[in-house]
């Protein structure tokens, strides 16, 4: 059995912070093997009887402006929504054919042609930069530029703008607000901080800091952030999601193109290559998060077994004492019988019991085959 029938993140758990479009991207990592732990960082509320909306809105029809950046597809798409709901969706419309109307990039773009409009420019990328870049260039002094937001403020593209001289006018058509289910986001930090999960997405800056914020409220944040730094691969699905963490010194990894495909298919090449693969009796043992590949073949192993696993892999070939090998099982007291029992089930998972070989009167090693000791990597290459 290979990846390819397994599922190339079969035996890893990965955190999902989205909560747009979350049963998309939720079902893209189970058919590829993942498990999956759901954790809305945030609600989107949309504004459609929000004043703040309506007000910015009728100031654009009676004060037309000179340029209107639109951020994103599903907020341009409930502005004019919601426009029309107040009776001036036609008037705002009609505004918006007379302007510079700059879109975000192609999922944008096909929001505004739905609409009836065409777009003055448009960036492949996709990048806000580009679109900021692109204002900048012409002169921008007593310009009136509208900004669709989605969510987030975009301080810094604001404040270039009005640093040039322009005015801008936010257009705030939705509004993060904490997750209805704390008990979720709560359940996600407390697998990070132990390291239970190897990867979390995010989808949005607010969904990061979201994350970051609650871990403060519950004293968690340092856990959480050594957790991101270290085991727990943080995946974002471009360079304006990742702000939050990478300004915590996280680092991130991100598609080239900006989509849920893309990020679950960058994690189907990071998470394999991020596990321990050593050889062990004759026998390929990689070492996942809640799984082990032995010769190819998926083996499920229980959590026990796993913190066992983990303790024999970080020095393959030495023997670890039964106390120290006690010390990683969660809950298990002072009883050494404990790692018996836990033991003699994680030989039973791995369906191959001569990979672990017991030790008398000292404990257990991995059966590394002779010669490799050191000389494979965390990838499995030689060194």
């Amino acid at each position: 059995m290979d990846d390819a029938t397994h599922g190339p993140l079969a035996g890893f758990t990965v955190g999902v912070t989205a909560a747009r479009r979350a049963d998309e991207l939720i079902a893209l990592l189970r058919r590829r093997g993942a498990a999956v732990v759901h954790a809305p960082a945030l609600r989107i509320v949309p504004l459609a009887d929000d004043g703040e909306l309506l007000a910015a809105t009728r100031d654009l029809v009676d004060n037309p402006p000179d340029a209107v950046v639109a951020t994103t597809a599903i907020g341009f798409r409930g502005w004019i929504e919601a426009a029309d709901g107040w009776g001036i969706g036609e008037r705002l419309l009609e505004r918006l054919r007379t302007t510079e109307l700059l879109a975000r990039g192609p999922k944008v773009k096909g929001a505004v042609r739905a609409a009836g409009l065409v777009e003055a420019w448009s960036p492949q990328s996709e990048s806000l930069a580009e679109v900021l870049d692109r204002l900048l260039a012409g002169p921008v002094a007593g310009r009136r530029i509208a900004l669709q937001l989605h969510g987030e403020p975009l301080p810094g593209f604001v404040e270039a703008l009005r640093d040039g001289g322009a005015e801008v006018v936010p257009v705030p058509v939705y509004r993060w607000m904490p997750p209805e289910d704390l008990a979720l986001l709560d359940r996600l930090l407390d697998a990070v901080a132990v390291g239970a999960v190897d990867a979390v997405t995010f989808t949005s800056a607010p969904a990061a800091a979201s994350l970051l914020s609650r871990a403060g409220e519950r004293g968690l944040r340092e856990a959480v952030l050594e957790a991101l730094r270290g085991p727990v691969l943080a995946a974002c699905v471009g360079p304006v999601t990742a702000l939050p963490l990478q300004g915590e010194a996280v680092a991130t990894v991100q598609p080239e193109r900006f989509r849920l495909g893309p990020l679950v298919q960058l994690l189907c090449q990071e998470l394999p290559g991020r596990a321990r693969v050593l050889p062990v009796a004759g026998h390929r043992l990689e070492i996942r998060g809640h799984a082990v590949v032995v010769d190819d073949r998926l083996r499920p192993v229980p959590p026990a077994g796993m913190a066992l696993l983990a303790a024999l892999a970080r020095r393959p070939g030495w023997v670890v004492s039964r106390a120290d090998l006690l010390g990683t099982l969660p809950g298990s007291g002072r009883d050494e019988h404990a790692v018996e029992t836990a033991m003699a089930r994680l030989r039973a998972a791995l369906g191959e019991p001569n990979l672990i070989q017991t030790v008398v009167k000292r404990g257990y090693r991995l059966s590394l085959d002779p010669g490799d000791g050191e000389g494979w990597s965390a990838a499995g290459t030689v060194r």
